[in-house]
């Protein structure tokens, strides 16, 4: 007499993403919809998208962004970012971002992605960083309307990314120099970059190569070294412990030497 048949259990795995260190909260305005958002946006934010997403489906004309809250973006942040705005483009709604901290507006700025997130007749959201933003005029009746060329802008966009992909390996490198030089975490080594990026003037994958370039032994300018060196000393003090990225490396106060 035959065995009785099972059926196949499927096969579970843990998720081993990194959780999610932002939250959102989100008020109908009208026919668009205000999301505060706030924490940091790295690989874990992947998490918000379904919230994000439905948000989108909620609002008529869609989603207006307060990201002054947000402390840290990468990005893996910056394409959650993206992702909605795509999502948006596809139902003919728009995503603005009304406001954002410093270290998203340089992020926005250097990549170029704020001019994708500008409300008509407002600044983008990238220059100057930390700038809040104007209030955007009500949509103009007669039903959901994209204010831009949505092909131009979609180059532009190709355009940003494809960019940011020839760029981010020299920045995930120089991220690491960091980290080894000066014993500092992976967010700190960030901040880092972002900081001297910032007060140099400096575009984060030209420093980022410069930094390259010192391990080779290409010589680093004055100022750039002054700035990183400032910059480790304020997160050094703002960190709250000692990071665990750089045991067994011995710290120094000051950028690989040229």
């Amino acid at each position: 007499m035959p065995e009785p048949a099972h059926s196949a259990q499927p096969l579970t795995t843990a998720d081993t993403r990194p959780p999610c260190l932002a939250s959102i909260e989100a008020v109908a305005a009208g026919d668009r919809t205000a999301v505060v958002c706030r924490g940091e946006l790295d690989l874990g934010a992947e998490w918000l998208q379904p919230e994000l997403y439905a948000v989108l489906d909620r609002s008529a004309t869609g989603v207006d962004l307060d990201l002054e809250g947000v402390g840290f973006c990468d990005c893996a942040g910056l394409n959650v970012l993206l992702d909605l705005r795509r999502e948006a483009l596809d139902q003919g709604k728009t995503v603005t971002i009304r406001s954002c901290g410093p270290a998203l507006g340089r992020l926005l700025e250097l990549t170029g992605a704020g001019e994708l997130f500008k409300a008509e007749g407002t600044a983008s959201p990238g220059a100057p960083a930390g700038s809040a933003l104007p209030e955007v005029s009500d949509p103009l009746p007669g039903g959901p309307e994209l204010r831009v060329d949505v092909d131009e802008e979609l180059r532009l966009e190709v355009a940003q990314l494809r960019r940011a992909m020839r760029t981010r390996p020299s920045i995930d490198v120089a991220r690491g120099i960091v980290m080894a030089s000066f014993g500092l975490s992976s967010e700190d080594a960030w901040t880092v970059l972002v900081t001297a990026s910032q007060n140099t003037n400096t575009k984060l994958h030209h420093l980022a190569e410069n930094l390259m370039g010192a391990v080779h032994g290409a010589p680093v300018a004055e100022e750039v070294r002054q700035q990183m060196a400032v910059a480790v000393a304020k997160v050094r003090a703002t960190s709250p412990t000692p990071s665990d990225d750089g045991e067994g490396v011995a710290p120094s106060d000051t950028p690989p030497a040229a």
